[in-house]
């Protein structure tokens, strides 16, 4: 996933549907070949971009510990990142000057709330507010992010962070003070990043922070996980915080606020390498791993059949309550879309499996379909636009009651 790289600007596009990318493309555009509601923006996220790591209250996060361990591959850390906790006036002015329409960050739970519950921060609080207010006032529209890919330390010390349904309420707490103290002047509010890709690269291969992971699958070295297993557990319970943050919005604050609620995942499409049955269905497969396994328990209130039936018991099931508290608890799909997948099938192994195990197909990523019989390039760099307008169509169709917001978009540096 290309976030682990830090950057004070990412390209944001946010769309109130799918259609408007479905024209030709146009060389020379102006804005007004736009819609009015297309917006264009930029993002970033808490660890990536404020530093200021031990200043006015902010607790470790678990990405301070991973880094800090010497986990990155450059032996970075987010300690300074862009010094956005000290010069975000500088950047809303560099917004403003470039015409930015939007811009989205997250909240550092850690400075707002850095015992993961209980007493807020009032320096954490009065830095969320002084961005916020400097962001209205320059006239560009807020989006907040709650969690991308960081929760403080101390929960995961306390009962292992996502692999606990203790999460679920703590989250909750979290999501309702920023509610409460920003949500006069925030009417966009995205839960988690990527639950997808951050179930694995947590708790699967291992190079996410907390970095678990369990042989044969980690990518990294880890002392502590269980692949075969962590993945479900967490994206679980990332799709139960999800779901409670929402209906606690939609109860108490919607009326007022008046704003939307939804869930972002990491996006890319797949071809089928050949035209045969087995190498289509795994296309099909991929999808139904990449986007059902976060996305059909909000149309359906279950995983898709494939995935319960791969994984098994190694899939947590939703209770009937929980069933009905998930069943539409989202107002809109966020994507990050970088490039797409050549895929086909691979034979269910018999042995130990995980996430990727029990997708069951072969990938590799590149930018356009190749003629048959061609060999497929190896490199993930390459974008795939027409990948994109794929996913579009593809939600669009699976979805068609949410509005699809392009969150993330460009050249993979993976």
């Amino acid at each position: 996933m290309p976030a682990i790289t830090f950057f004070s600007l990412l390209l944001l596009f946010l769309l109130s549907s799918a259609s408007h990318l479905l024209a030709d493309p146009v060389l020379g555009f102006t804005r007004s070949d736009f819609p009015r509601n297309f917006v264009f923006g930029a993002a970033t996220s808490a660890y990536q971009y404020e530093g200021a790591v031990a200043e006015d209250g902010r607790s470790p996060s678990i990405w301070d510990t991973f880094t800090h361990a010497g986990k990155m591959t450059d032996n970075s850390t987010g300690d300074v990142a862009a010094d956005g906790y000290h010069k975000y006036k500088d950047d809303v002015k560099l917004m403003a000057d470039t015409n930015l329409e939007a811009y989205r960050f997250s909240i550092s739970w850690s400075r707002l709330i850095p015992s993961g519950r209980g007493a807020v921060n009032p320096k954490g609080l009065e830095y969320y507010n002084n961005v916020i207010d400097e962001l209205v006032k320059n006239g560009i529209q807020v989006h907040v992010m709650l969690s991308h890919l960081d929760i403080p330390q101390i929960l995961d010390d306390e009962y292992g962070g996502w692999l606990s349904p203790t999460i679920v309420e703590d989250f909750t707490e979290f999501a309702d003070v920023c509610f409460r103290e920003f949500g006069d002047r925030v009417s966009y509010w995205t839960t988690i990043d990527e639950p997808n890709v951050s179930a694995l690269g947590s708790y699967d291969n291992g190079i996410f922070a907390p970095g678990r992971c369990s042989d044969p699958f980690g990518i990294t070295k880890c002392t502590v996980g269980n692949s075969t297993i962590e993945p479900y557990i967490a994206a679980h319970n990332m799709i139960l915080a999800h779901s409670s943050a929402t209906r606690l919005y939609r109860e108490k604050y919607r009326a007022a606020q008046k704003g939307a609620v939804g869930i972002n995942v990491y996006s890319s499409w797949s071809y089928p390498l050949t035209n045969s049955n087995v190498d289509i269905e795994a296309a099909k497969r991929y999808l139904d791993f990449v986007f059902g396994w976060i996305l059909e328990p909000f149309a359906s209130g279950d995983y898709p059949e494939v995935m319960r039936t791969n994984a098994g018991t190694r899939l947590p099931s939703f209770t009937k309550s929980q069933s009905q508290l998930v069943k539409g608890a989202i107002d809109f799909v966020g994507i990050n879309h970088y490039y797409s997948m050549y895929v086909n099938d691979r034979p269910l192994d018999k042995g130990t499996r995980d996430y990727s195990a029990d997708m069951s197909v072969y990938q590799r990523a590149s930018r356009a379909k190749p003629p048959s019989g061609k060999q497929v390039p190896s490199s993930s760099s390459r974008s795939d636009p027409e990948g994109l307008q794929l996913v579009l169509q593809y939600l669009s169709e699976s979805y068609s009651d949410l509005p699809i917001y392009i969150q993330e978009n460009g050249k993979s540096n993976i």
